[in-house]
């Protein structure tokens, strides 16, 4: 089989605020219009990466990518610490054909200031028409460059340290490598078309099938395993997700991300003892890698479900259960204030205590969420989670700004467990304004279309859900 050489992108996804002149930068439009046609024009395969990492340690993906990649573009514009981190992975591995790329908005940090960069000109956070023919004609002329010519070093270290011997690999692990790409992007289309099924019960039934079809477990690609894993919880199959951690080879049981995965699905079935489970493997990730916002948003959402049986059989236990909740979700957020979402749910559940120093922690919290959001694009975003705008306007009572969220939100939900969740928040903050004898016709009328949403998810009939 044939390939082209890859050329792997290492940049910001979607659009990021940057915080020295407070321009907001659409990445994903960067990328579309200049980045990728210029790599295609030069014969290459672009390869985006991506931002996940777990336990603060880069994914071994990612390290792939930058080691074995032919020839790496990196956009240097936020002074991004993971662009940063992964660029210094690249010239500490490859001598050649790396090319930093830089927008006007900001400069760079002393220590790499002398990177030669490929600069472009952003019109509020865009590239205009010109600009993203300038880019493409000047970024793909630099990989021609990288193609053509004679090899030049482009890596600080290799040009201090003139017999740096780098790291070479041998060509059967990079073809085993590409090979390994092709078959995982494959198998995403295949998830994406079970995904596509209308009703959560053929989306369940499509990836079955795919599991079946996998054959032995034991074997099969780490990482084509998480990926089945998240796409069975977005169709909501908990049962089966459980069934398949259960089935997976020891090694990867032990991985976070499976753990933290393995706990939601417990707790979303809560058959007896589940939850009691979830917690104890949560509590000992949390002892043994210690505070992580994924693993303790996990955690809150354990106590909130608790919390929230309780007070409907109206449990002495419930308050307790609250605090629990509060509790994980607030740590969650400290332990990283990029996570905005721990942080909207202990929000959420401080107005639902609504006592005075509850409504204290409010106050403290909410000015440090909002700009959490309003990092990762805000209203703005085309990410469905990324909209947790619309959950801090209604908190607000911001209606104006909840109503242009609202269709954003809609049009981003392709998962009833994406809606599902918003729903349950706006029911909680609900309760609570009702409690209160505050007004939420607003706040009814959101609900309506986020149910009437879920419902067309679910195959059913639109509900009413105020």
């Amino acid at each position: 089989m044939n390939y082209h050489a890859l050329c792997f992108v290492d940049m910001p996804f979607g659009q990021k605020s940057d915080l020295k002149s407070g321009v907001l930068v659409d990445f994903d439009q960067i990328y579309n219009e200049a980045i990728k046609p210029a790599i295609e024009q030069c014969g290459l395969e672009p390869l985006r990466g991506d931002e996940e990492s777990t336990g603060g340690i880069i994914h071994s993906a990612m390290f792939a990518r930058l080691l074995l990649s032919e020839f790496v573009v990196a956009d240097l514009t936020l002074a991004n610490a993971n662009v940063f981190y992964e660029l210094g992975i690249r010239h500490a591995a490859k001598p050649f054909t790396t090319v930093p790329i830089l927008a006007n908005v900001s400069t760079l940090p002393f220590d790499v200031a002398l990177v030669r960069a490929v600069g472009y000109t952003l019109e509020n956070g865009k590239l205009t028409d010109t600009s993203a023919q300038q880019l493409q004609t000047e970024l793909a002329k630099r990989l021609r460059a990288a193609i053509d010519a004679v090899a030049t070093n482009d890596s600080p270290l290799f040009q201090l340290i003139p017999k740096f011997p780098g790291i070479d690999l041998p060509d059967e692990v990079t073809e085993t490598f590409k090979e390994r790409l092709r078959y995982l992007e494959e198998f995403r289309e295949m998830l994406s078309t079970a995904c596509s099924q209308p009703t959560p019960q053929g989306k369940r039934d499509a990836l079955l099938k795919i599991q079946s079809d996998l054959g032995d477990l034991k074997v099969v690609p780490r990482s084509v395993l998480l990926e089945l894993m998240s796409s069975l919880r977005d169709a909501e199959g908990f049962e089966d997700l459980i069934a398949l951690y259960n089935a997976f080879p020891d090694n990867l049981k032990d991985y976070v991300v499976a753990k933290q995965q393995f706990a939601l699905a417990l707790n979303r079935r809560n058959q007896p003892g589940d939850r009691e489970k979830a917690l104890k493997i949560l509590d000992e990730l949390l002892k043994n890698r210690g505070a992580d916002s994924e693993t303790l948003g996990i955690k809150g959402r354990v106590h909130k479900d608790i919390y929230k049986e309780a007070a409907q059989a109206k449990k002495i236990t419930a308050i307790a259960a609250l605090d629990d909740a509060i509790n994980a979700y607030t740590k969650g957020f400290e332990a990283d204030p990029r996570d905005y979402y721990p942080g909207v749910n202990a929000i959420n559940l401080l107005i639902q205590k609504g006592d005075a120093e509850a409504l204290k922690e409010v106050d403290r919290l909410l000015p440090l969420v909002n700009f959490a959001v309003a990092r990762r694009g805000g209203a703005s975003s085309s990410d469905y989670w990324d909209l947790a705008t619309l959950e801090l306007a209604c908190i607000g009572e911001d209606w104006g700004t909840a109503s242009r969220v609202l269709p954003k939100a809609i049009l981003a939900a392709t998962h009833s467990f994406k809606t599902a969740t918003t729903i349950g928040n706006l029911r909680l903050l609900k309760q609570g304004r009702e409690r209160a004898g505050r007004e939420v016709t607003e706040l009814g009328g959101i609900l309506n279309e986020l149910s009437a949403r879920d419902s067309e998810l679910r195959g059913e009939e639109k509900p009413n859900a105020a």
